[in-house]
Order: C-alpha cells, then structure tokens, then sequence
C-alpha cells in the first residue's frame, strides 16, 4: 500500500523537490498545450517554469547518490533544464513562438519526464511512496516509461523526416 511516511521522513530540500516536480509534472500539459497567447496560458506557463526552476535548484542539495564530489548524472538533466528555461524565455521574447514551444515540450518529455523516471530507482522516496513493499515493481516503471519516451523519440522523428 502507498504510504506518506517516506516523503514526511525525507529532508525539508527532497520535500521542495518532490512538490515542486509535482506540480511541474501535473501543470506541463496545461501550459505547453493550451491554445497559445491567452492568459491562462501565461500564468500556468509562469507557475510551470517556477515549480521547474525550483525543482532543477533544489536538485543539488540532494547528494544522496553522489559520484563525481557532491554531484550526480541527474545534475546534468537539473544545468540543461535551467538551460532550457533560458532558452525558452529567450524565444518567446525574441518572438520566436515554434521555438518557445519546442523547447518547453522537449523539456517536459525529455528532461521532467526522465528524471521521474529515476525517481523509481529502487530505494529512492518516491519508490518507497509507491512500493513500499515492493520496491522492485520501480523496474517496471522505468522499463515502461522508458519504452514509451523512446517510442515517442521515434515517432517524431518519423514525422520529421516526412517533413524534410
């Protein structure tokens, strides 16, 4: 059964981390896929980067599985999603809107979304959240979403090349 017991016992920083990745997780969709230019868009779209933003910053004060000094491969997906944030703002400001776009989607899918992917790393919190008992079933998970980012990585790919 799900319990709350890992999360109420991690550290204030993995708390911030969980909450705001959450509501990036939930509010991504509604931002990068709502008709463009209204102001539900924009709030959502601020909210989204901010819950990013603070998701990618409270990363390095988790040094739980650090290799290489206090850092860990999953701080290489927190600079490129700081980048891309930069990015993205730059764009819409630029007025480049096919841009803006196609970096915040590639952010979601390829960045939130595979380091949630991580999450279910058997030993993490949010495998002991979800699988308590069970904390194999996080390799399930992982092979799931992971065969379903790599088909999407496919597919549209697939179209590009119909585009070219």
């Amino acid at each position: 059964p799900m319990s709350f017991a890992p999360f109420l016992a991690a550290s204030l920083t993995i708390q911030i981390h969980a909450i705001a990745a959450t509501v990036a997780l939930v509010l991504g969709p509604i931002a990068l896929y709502r008709e463009r230019r209204d102001g539900l868009h924009k709030w959502v779209g601020y909210i989204w980067i901010t819950a990013m933003l603070c998701t990618a910053l409270s990363s390095f004060g988790i040094r739980a599985y650090a290799l290489i000094g206090p850092f860990s491969p999953i701080h290489v997906l927190s600079c490129l999603a700081i980048w891309s944030i930069w990015v993205g703002m730059r764009y819409i400001y630029q007025g480049n809107i096919r841009a803006h776009r196609k970096t915040f989607q590639s952010l979601y899918w390829n960045g939130l979304l595979i380091a949630a992917l991580f999450n279910f790393l058997p030993g993490r919190v949010v495998n002991r959240l979800f699988f308590n008992d069970a904390r194999e079933l996080g390799w399930v998970v992982i092979g799931a979403g992971g065969a379903f980012l790599i088909g999407r990585i496919l597919r549209s790919r697939q179209m590009f090349a119909r585009l070219t």
